[in-house]
């Protein structure tokens, strides 16, 4: 079974995540995005199990809003494309779990994240 975690260590908010759940990642293998960045293939198995590269893709990136991206209205193509030109565009953490994939962090994708790691 998979077991991985995308993430960013200079990130608050996925270190305080990743704490939280540090008891139940024994067997996970880690890749720090900023220093090994997500490769075509990586991204295109993400986006299997996420159903499309919008659901990876991060809206609250500086980058974001520097770039005018919020004023385009981007293709499946352009968030394939931003994705890879720039780490701080994946939602961070990602977790794949089996065919499972937990994104980001919002509350409710957190929370699922636990139990299905409670569960393993």
């Amino acid at each position: 079974m998979t077991k991985k975690v995308y993430h960013l260590k200079t990130c608050d908010t996925t270190r305080r995540i990743l704490k939280d759940v540090s008891k139940y990642l024994d067997g996970f293998e880690f890749q720090e995005i900023k220093e090994q960045p997500i490769t075509a293939k990586q991204l295109d198995e993400m986006k299997a199990l996420a159903g499309s590269y919008e659901a990876l893709f991060s809206r609250r990136a500086k980058k974001y809003r520097e770039m005018g991206l919020k004023d385009q209205n981007l293709s499946e193509a352009d968030y394939k494309y931003y994705l890879l030109q720039d780490y701080t565009f994946l939602k961070r953490p990602v977790f794949i779990i089996g065919d499972e994939i937990f994104i980001g962090n919002s509350k409710k994708n957190l929370a699922a994240l636990k139990e299905k790691l409670q569960s393993l």
